[in-house]
């Protein structure tokens, strides 16, 4: 076992280019855009979203519905919330936010097996075909009120490198959900 240790370190030390950014190991799967270093800030950061998983969400839904009520119509359980406030306040739309959030998390803790990760989020991008007058760029639309939320939990730990890194995140989270409701099932009629 010490040897394989041994031939480990004699590697890196060599300059084999298996070590970056001060001997952080690259990522093990080229489909991830994150570097190693990046990857390793995500997670970290993640943390403090996790700690606030549904004040973040709802947070993210209100900024959501503020930049586009016309999707609050989408949902039918927490459709009548015009204010700000009352989305807020409402037991339904945090329900909602934390379960999105939660798939949010899954995907985020899946960047270490990106056969997991895709799968997954496949899996939840296919779901939204059943929501009936869903369209594949509202996937989009989560993407800026999703930062902003991050932001706001965050606070002054969201410095313009973790804002970059989160950036790349849903970018690529969103890209997999887009994947997932394209080629799973048959286009609704």
């Amino acid at each position: 076992m010490g040897c394989e240790l041994g031939k480990l370190a004699a590697s890196e030390r060599a300059g084999n280019g298996r070590a970056v950014d001060g001997g952080a190991p690259p990522p093990s799967d080229p489909r991830l855009p994150l570097t190693a270093k990046q990857k390793y800030s995500m997670m970290a950061s993640w943390k403090g979203i996790a700690r606030a998983m549904e004040p973040t969400g709802i947070c993210m839904f209100v900024k959501l519905f503020e930049e586009h009520s016309d999707l609050l119509n989408m949902f039918e359980k927490f459709r009548e919330l015009k204010t700000k406030e009352e989305q807020a306040g409402s037991m339904e739309l945090a329900e909602h936010a934390n379960n999105v959030m939660q798939t949010l998390d899954e995907g985020i803790k899946g960047l270490d097996d990106l056969d997991t990760f895709f799968d997954f989020l496949n899996q939840v991008g296919a779901s939204h075909r059943k929501i009936p007058g869903f369209k594949v760029e509202y996937f989009w639309r989560i993407e800026k009120p999703f930062l902003e939320a991050v932001e706001a939990t965050l606070g002054d730990r969201y410095t313009p490198n973790v804002e970059g890194i989160y950036k790349i995140t849903i970018k690529f989270i969103i890209e997999t959900l887009i994947k997932g409701y394209e080629k799973n099932g048959t286009p609704p009629a």
